[in-house]
């Protein structure tokens, strides 16, 4: 079978898959948000935690444990990583810089798990278990509880309460994450994924010299690193590593894992709110976008323009496994940075500039296309709001939305939250391009090096945590700037959305009539896919023709 018609074999597949749990997964999440019936397990969570499991909270209520659950698991996992050479199955590793300690914990409580260190070396087995492994499943949840206040938001009517953030967490990890999780991890384990507690492993190679080859619990991390959009490999070289993503088997099934939590929750949303149209007309944005952004990278690392050797070769194989290929190193790349799983299976700094440009573009649009898990559905449904409200101005009239009206304090909220992350991203690049210190930092000269602090500054921003790789970013100053790059790319967004879905909740639902844009047709989800690419092209345009655009017409 020729290269072009597995590749496509493979999408098909993929796109069947996703479309086959759809219905299942979005109407299943559904139900354990709005069933009222609680486990015993789930009860005797609550009861020691303090938690009343059937009392709803306001939005700042909502907002403060949202808050203190990740400062918490913050100085929790800050905690571990200092002290890791004092637990057991720490393998010989010493304690972490205070600096990386702060990165990395922050990292994996804000769903980033952007890694400045290599896991197999700097980390001992019981705190990638029993620190990281745990933050990718917690912080996944926190995610889909937040997107679950806002469809509340817009499905209540004149109350100041928009659910529990404790029962959507304990049920969302207990009822969802945890039970794919183990299914899925003996699927990789039987495919070849490693699960064990070896420590490294001195080997004979045929040159003659030793390697050593550490194992470990890779397998149970890999599964939750994909289905909740966390992305922290477990080795160095993260999917891209034998142990890891040992098949094309194995790399097509983790796509499938990050993408379908992201891509079931516009069903989840379309079922809360009583409409599954809504649910439909929002998947289809999510899935133009990704399939133009798979034709574009795919194209660009086929038949690269700005590369003769790459030209002459058929395609861009550095930086790319030969068992994959280009095809599904492209597939991989768009749908990791499409979503907030940052997870790769190749290395973006070696892809055209093209390529590379458009996986920096795609983190740009706020991983939306399908996104994280819970936060790609409630940046799309805010942009969704800002283009109910452009047709409104459009006919002059009052927007909108799911039988809401969109006043000027719901779109100072959803203003807010389009323009923090551009904030954070742009500042924070700039800053560390005007250092001289900093700039030394980049691997590659000119347009290129910039590429690569503005991709980190976009992922870490973002809670993406992929980067292009040529970026020496441990350092105590890429530590911190990254650090708080994520907290606030992860946290002030999770502000106005809560703010949001209050003000929401408490307004009167208003009747559909003949003036009323529906939005669930075709014409609204080319309207929404137009203010995404119009929003973000005006936003980053001058950074991106500084990176990867300058770089493509050198």
């Amino acid at each position: 079978m020729n290269d072009t018609l597995a590749g496509w074999l493979q999408i098909l597949a993929l796109v069947v898959a996703l479309a086959l749990s759809f219905r299942p997964l979005g109407d299943y999440m559904a139900y354990v948000l709005t069933s009222p019936r609680h486990w015993r397990l789930e009860r005797l969570i609550y009861r020691l935690g303090g938690v009343s499991g059937d009392a709803d909270q306001t939005w700042t209520a909502f907002l403060r444990s949202v808050l203190a659950f990740s400062l918490v698991s913050v100085l929790f996992l800050y905690g571990f990583l200092r002290l890791q050479n004092h637990f057991v199955l720490a393998l010989g590793t010493p304690a972490m810089d205070a600096d990386q300690s702060f990165n990395t914990a922050v990292s994996f409580v804000t769903n980033t798990n952007w890694q400045s260190y290599s896991g197999e070396s700097a980390l001992g087995h019981f705190v990638q278990m029993a620190g990281l492994a745990v933050q990718n499943f917690v912080s996944a949840a926190v995610g889909i509880a937040v997107v679950a206040a806002l469809i509340r938001g817009f499905t209540r009517q004149k109350t100041d309460r928009v659910g529990n953030f404790w029962v959507d967490l304990t049920r969302i990890v207990l009822r969802v994450l945890l039970p794919v999780c183990v299914v899925f991890a003996i699927v990789l384990v039987a495919s070849g994924v490693v699960q064990n507690f070896h420590g490294p492993h001195a080997v004979h190679t045929l040159a003659g010299s030793t390697q050593s080859i550490p194992g470990g619990p890779v397998a149970s991390q890999e599964v939750i690193k994909e289905l909740g959009t966390n992305g922290g490999g477990f080795y160095n070289a993260n999917s891209a590593h034998p142990f890891e993503n040992p098949t094309g088997f194995t790399n097509w099934l983790e796509i499938y894992l990050l993408l379908v939590i992201a891509v079931s929750l516009p069903r989840t949303f379309g079922t809360m709110a009583g409409d599954r149209r809504q649910g439909y007309a929002i998947v289809g944005v999510m899935a133009l976008i990704w399939a133009a952004s798979v034709a574009i990278v795919t194209a660009n690392e086929l038949h690269s323009v700005s590369s003769t050797a790459g030209h002459t070769a058929g395609g861009m194989m550095e930086g790319k496994e030969q068992r994959f290929g280009i095809w599904s190193s492209a597939l991989f790349a768009v749908s990791t940075t499409l979503t907030s799983c940052g997870a790769v299976n190749s290395f973006h700094d070696s892809y055209t500039p093209g390529g590379g440009g458009m996986t920096i573009f795609n983190m740009m649009l706020g991983e939306i296309a399908p996104g994280g898990a819970g936060s790609g559905l409630y940046g799309i449904l805010v942009l969704a709001v800002v283009a109910v409200f452009v047709a409104g101005l459009m006919v002059g009239r009052t927007p909108e939305y799911l039988g809401k009206k969109l006043r000027g304090r719901q779109m100072k909220f959803a203003s807010l939250y389009i323009l923090t992350t551009p904030a954070v991203v742009l500042t924070g690049a700039g800053i560390a391009m005007a250092l001289p210190g900093e700039r030394a930092a980049m691997l590659n000269p000119g347009p290129h090096g910039f590429s690569e602090v503005l991709y980190a500054f976009t992922s870490a921003a973002n809670n993406n945590g992929s980067a292009f790789a040529g970026l020496s970013a441990d350092t105590v100053w890429y530590n911190t700037a990254l650090g708080l790059a994520m907290l606030i790319g992860r946290f002030l967004p999770m502000v106005f959305i809560l703010a949001l879905a209050g003000s929401l909740a408490a307004e009167q639902p208003v009747p559909v009539n003949a003036g009323t844009l529906p939005t669930h047709r075709p014409l609204f989800v080319g309207l929404l896919t137009g203010v995404i690419l119009i929003v973000v092209g005006l936003t980053y345009f001058p950074a991106l023709a500084l990176g990867p655009l300058a770089e493509g017409l050198r």
